[in-house]
C-alpha cells in the first residue's frame, strides 16, 4: 500500500467531527461531516481495490507453489526410474531441476506469508474506516436532531480554509532501511561463480548416490 494512502487513512481515522467542523470557516457542520463520510467511503474503496490485488497475487503464488511441489514429486519418481535403468545422466538432469525448484519454493512461501499479513492489515484498515464512518454518521445525526440552527451556522470555527484537516498520522508511516552489500571484483565474481557451480555439481552427485543407495536397499 502506498504511503499516501496510509496517511490518508490515518488522517480520516484520527479526525473527530468537531475538529473537522472547527477547521472550516463559514461551513455548515452537516456539509462538513457529509463530505468526510464521502471521503471515508472513497478510502474504503481504495483499500478494497488494493485488497483485491493482494488476494489475486496470493492466489497466483499459491498456484505456483502447488505446481512446484507436484513437479518436484514427479521428478523424484523419474529419478528413481532413471537410476533403475542405469541412466545417471538423466537422473542428474532431474536432480538439478529439483534443486532449482527447492531454491524457489522458500521465496514463493514467503510471498504467500507476506500476502497473508498484508491481507490482514488491509482488512483491519477497512474495519477502522467503517467504524469511523459509523461514528461520523452518528455525530451527524445528533447535529441534525439537536440543533437545526447548526446547519445554517456560517462561522463554525476560527481556522482558515487553507488549514483544513491534514493531520497525517505517524503511526502509519513506514521506514524502510536498506543496507548495501560491499562490492567484489570481477575476478572474484568469476571465482565465486565457479565455486558455486562446483558445489552444485557436488550436491547433485551426493543426491544421486543417495538415490542409488536407496534403490539397492
Amino acid at each position: 500500500m502506498s504511503e499516501r494512502l496510509l496517511k490518508r487513512i490515518g488522517r480520516l481515522v484520527s479526525a473527530s467531527a468537531n475538529s473537522l467542523v472547527d477547521s472550516l470557516e463559514n461551513a455548515a457542520p452537516t456539509m462538513v461531516m457529509e463530505e468526510a463520510i464521502r471521503e471515508i467511503d472513497s478510502a474504503i474503496a481504495d483499500v478494497r481495490a488494493q485488497l483485491g490485488k493482494v488476494e489475486a497475487a496470493r492466489y497466483l503464488s499459491t498456484k505456483s507453489l502447488n505446481a512446484d511441489n507436484s513437479r518436484h514429486a514427479e521428478l523424484q519418481a523419474q529419478i528413481e526410474v532413471a537410476v533403475a535403468q542405469g541412466r545417471d545422466d538423466l537422473a542428474e538432469a532431474a536432480i538439478a531441476r529439483q534443486m532449482d525448484i527447492e531454491a524457489m519454493i522458500p521465496v514463493v512461501e514467503k510471498s504467500i506469508a507476506d500476502s497473508d499479513a498484508e491481507i490482514n492489515e488491509l482488512n483491519s484498515y477497512i474495519q477502522a474506516l467503517q467504524a469511523k464512518k459509523r461514528e461520523m454518521q452518528e455525530t451527524l445525526k445528533h447535529y441534525e436532531i439537536a440543533n437545526a440552527a447548526a446547519v445554517q451556522a456560517e462561522h463554525a470555527g476560527t481556522a482558515s480554509t487553507a488549514t483544513q484537516v491534514e493531520q497525517a498520522t505517524d503511526a502509519f508511516n513506514r521506514i524502510l532501511n536498506k543496507a548495501g552489500a560491499p562490492g567484489v571484483s570481477s575476478g572474484d565474481e568469476r571465482k565465486l561463480a565457479e565455486l558455486d557451480q562446483l558445489a552444485r555439481q557436488n550436491r547433485i552427485q551426493e543426491r544421486l548416490a543417495r538415490v542409488k543407495s536407496q534403490a539397492n536397499d
